[in-house]
């Protein structure tokens, strides 16, 4: 069985690492097929707007008792039993049915409600309905898409604000739009309805995104500093041990987003049938996966080659290959002797060069360094600090 604390505690000293900045080919390939899926999906199926987007009329029947065949008694009530086109039919809750259609005018829509109060035996004031017009739909339209702009150019000024590099900023809005462009996906396939509530898990889902890699990039920052400082780390390094040391945390914080989610989309399956609650857990779900996914393998791994031709990079890099080589011929140089040292050494996770597994610096004679190049002096106290002073022999008792 897997012990998480053991395993965060080994990636985030750099005992283990997952090489995900050395493999980023690989998820580059994997999210532009995702992407390539979605986008033909959109092409191919179309989105299933629901009735505030795409205008039209929509009829509630209240009843104490629904019987199972209600799609069908719905659809023969408005002579749709053969052709289904344009009539959506669903159950909210325990005693109501919904009825989608296109746009009807006042006497068909007088109609209708008869005719679906006579087959579900209940009062005509039983029945309810609504026309939502087109140009209402299309409002919603225009102000969702400008919505989801806004929110974009915002996150892009405040994450160069912040981070002061615009590569980091383009870096997570690319993995913004990837995780947009693979939900919308999604539920072109799957013909989810899309309704207001779907637009708003959708900039939900999109700030939870940009939460989780303005975490890990914060781990970037922090590294890549140190290495530009002391020059023991390449950029590659620094930034895939920033991903190691946030990933449990990543997990960790995606598992406990999606299990209530989890929970509420099987209580709204189950027993609420659609809905304003189950569109935006639906969304959620599937977004917040999605996110977890892009903050991970895709956000750092992109910073990376972004800022591979950097001149500041390239030269750190040469820096951290002089630094490497150098340690390597001191270790080569060493005494006979040392060779049980460096057995020991490469036991806990450091490789006779003078390097560790993840491509960190061993500790020389006259300090000690942290994976991320921090310097401990050799006499700096190991134990807890403020320990009481003990008493010289001749004030002994």
């Amino acid at each position: 069985m897997i012990n998480f604390a053991d395993l965060g505690n080994d990636l985030y000293t750099g005992k283990k690492s997952i090489p995900v900045v050395r493999q980023r080919r690989t998820y580059y390939i994997v999210s532009l097929v995702l992407m390539a899926i979605a986008i033909a999906g959109l092409g191919i199926n179309k989105l299933n707007l629901g009735l505030e987007f795409s205008g039209g009329s929509e009829f509630r029947v209240t009843s104490s008792s629904v019987p199972s065949d209600y799609e069908f008694k719905a659809r023969d009530a408005l002579g749709a039993a053969e052709d289904s086109t344009g009539v959506r039919v669903s159950k909210l809750g325990a005693g109501t049915v919904r009825v989608q259609t296109e746009r009807l005018d006042d006497a068909e829509s007088a109609n209708v409600r008869t005719q679906l109060a006579k087959t579900f035996s209940v009062k005509e004031d039983q029945v309810s309905a609504t026309f939502i017009g087109p140009s209402w739909g299309d409002s919603v339209t225009k102000q969702a898409l400008r919505a989801l702009i806004i929110f974009l150019v915002l996150v892009a000024g405040v994450l160069a604000i912040y981070f002061r590099n615009w590569k980091m900023a383009a870096a997570a809005l690319i993995a913004l739009v990837h995780d947009l462009i693979i939900t919308v996906g999604i539920y072109s396939f799957s013909k989810f309805e899309v309704s207001p509530a779907t637009m708003i898990g959708f900039l939900t889902v999109l700030g939870y995104s940009i939460y989780d890699t303005v975490v890990v990039f914060d781990k970037v920052r922090e590294n890549t500093n140190e290495a530009f400082a002391n020059g023991r780390m390449s950029f590659a390094k620094a930034a895939n041990l920033a991903v190691n040391q946030t990933l449990v945390r990543s997990i960790n914080t995606t598992v406990i987003g999606v299990l209530p989610i989890l929970a509420v989309l099987v209580v709204g399956v189950l027993f609420l049938g659609p809905g304003t609650l189950l569109d935006l857990a639906l969304v959620l779900f599937i977004g917040i996966l999605v996110g977890a996914y892009s903050s991970i393998f895709l956000a750092t791994p992109l910073l990376v080659s972004l800022r591979s031709k950097d001149p500041a990079v390239v030269d750190l890099d040469k820096r951290s290959s002089r630094s490497e080589a150098k340690r390597a011929k001191e270790m080569a140089a060493a005494p006979v002797g040392a060779g049980a040292s460096s057995t020991a050494a490469a036991a806990s996770g450091a490789s006779v060069d003078g390097v560790t597994s993840s491509g960190a610096p061993m500790a020389t004679d006259e300090e000690s360094a942290t994976i991320t190049g921090r310097q401990v002096h050799k006499y700096a106290q190991a134990g807890p600090r403020n320990q009481p002073k003990r008493a010289p022999k001749s004030r002994r008792k």
